[in-house]
Order: C-alpha cells, then sequence, then structure tokens
C-alpha cells in the first residue's frame, strides 16, 4: 500500500545505492553455477566484510575508496571458501561493477519525478563505481543528482557523510526523505535529522529502537 503521507512537505527522495536500488547479491547470482553449493555463503560474507571495513576505516580516520574495500572484501571472502575457484575473482568484480537495479526502482524514481520529487542517489560507494552502476542499470535519466561520500573522506553513518546531502542538494533536513535498506544506515540518517524509510526487503528483525525510522517498506514501490 503506498502512502503518499510520506512524501508532504518534501523536495527531494534521496537513496542509499546498495542494497536499497541495486541488489548486492546480483554478481554471485549470476555466476552461481560456477561457484558451485557456496556461492550464498561466499556473497553474504563478501558484503558484511565490505561493510566491516568501511565502519573500520570510518572509525581510525583512514579512508579508503569504496571499490578498494570492495576488492579486499572479495579476497576475504574466497580466502574463506577455498573450494570456490579464485580465478573467478575479477569476473565478480565485473558482475558487481554492473549490479541488477531491482525491478520497481525505474517505474518508482520516474514517478517520484513526475509528481516533482527530485531523486538522488548517495552512497559510501566511490564516485567512478556508482556513475558506472547507474549506467549499466539504465537510472541516469531518473536520477538529479549521484552523491558518493568521496569528497567528505569518511563513511556513513558519521554525521559529515549525510552532511554531504545537504551541501551538495542546497536544501533542508525537513526536505529529505531518505530510503536505505540497511538499518544501520536508518539509524545513522534519523540520528542525522532525516525522515528515513526502512526499505526491509528480507523481513529483518528491528535493531536499532533507539533510532527509529519514519517508516518500514519491504518495497520501494509501497512507498508511492
Amino acid at each position: 500500500m503506498s502512502d503518499p503521507d510520506l512524501l508532504a512537505g518534501k523536495s527531494h527522495a534521496v537513496f542509499d545505492a546498495y542494497g536499497t536500488l541495486f541488489d548486492v547479491h546480483s554478481a554471485v547470482a549470476r555466476h552461481a553455477g560456477a561457484l558451485g553449493p557456496r556461492a550464498d555463503s561466499l556473497s553474504e560474507l563478501w558484503r558484511t566484510k565490505q561493510l566491516e571495513y568501511s565502519w573500520v576505516h570510518g572509525l581510525m580516520g583512514r579512508y579508503a575508496s569504496f571499490w578498494d574495500l570492495t576488492e579486499r572484501a572479495l579476497d576475504f571472502a574466497l580466502a574463506k571458501h577455498p573450494d570456490i575457484d579464485r580465478g573467478l575473482c575479477e569476473t565478480l568484480l565485473d558482475a558487481y561493477r554492473d549490479l541488477d537495479a531491482y525491478g520497481e526502482v525505474p517505474e518508482v524514481l520516474a514517478r517520484l519525478r513526475a509528481r516533482g520529487v527530485r531523486t538522488a542517489l548517495f552512497s559510501n560507494g566511490n564516485t567512478a563505481m556508482l556513475e558506472r552502476a547507474v549506467t549499466s542499470a539504465g537510472l541516469g535519466e531518473r536520477l538529479d543528482a549521484v552523491l558518493s561520500v568521496d569528497p567528505v573522506q569518511t563513511f556513513k553513518t558519521a554525521p559529515a557523510a549525510y552532511q554531504r546531502v545537504l551541501d551538495r542538494l542546497d536544501v533542508a533536513r525537513r526536505s529529505v526523505l531518505f530510503f536505505s535498506s540497511n538499518r544501520w544506515d536508518i539509524a545513522g540518517a534519523s540520528a542525522f535529522g532525516f525522515d528515513a524509510v526502512w526499505v526491509n526487503r528480507k523481513g529483518q528483525p528491528d535493531e536499532y529502537p533507539d533510532q527509529p525510522p519514519r517508516a518500514v517498506v519491504n518495497s520501494l514501490d509501497a512507498v508511492i
């Protein structure tokens, strides 16, 4: 069911990229046959380590591009799965550059823009990887801005990362509706002062009751 009240007074809809607009597990899924029975385990660990590395580097104040961390995370995941051919590393990285968008994404972005709501992607991903992902998924004409944390040299959930949205879009917090499938990201955005919508695609339990979302949906098309 759509909830138009979520958009009341909002000039911008801002979306996390990985897990929200793009399916982070689609890279491994494309090559599941070659990877074997532990493909899903590899994909989960790859994602877990990618995020862990971003948090550790952010806390250390030692910024590294998200693509570098993605490569390092895959190296670790493959090392933990010695039964999987390491020769597939470059194949998997190429697939990650061109992740599938979730099926409802193009239409949701189009409907938002038709209502006069500007759309932006905001991600830990560095600029080059985001631009390629957006282009390969055919979303370029449906987004008004593609924003990376690169210029502030830190990762979400640091407040300086979310401030990038306000500075780049020249918009007030109250005018932004923020979407993410990552509960930790919703917690960070809520703490920063955004109205945040948790896109809980997998029906996960809540983890941060002290930083609640404005709403919880199981798909983006539940909003509009």
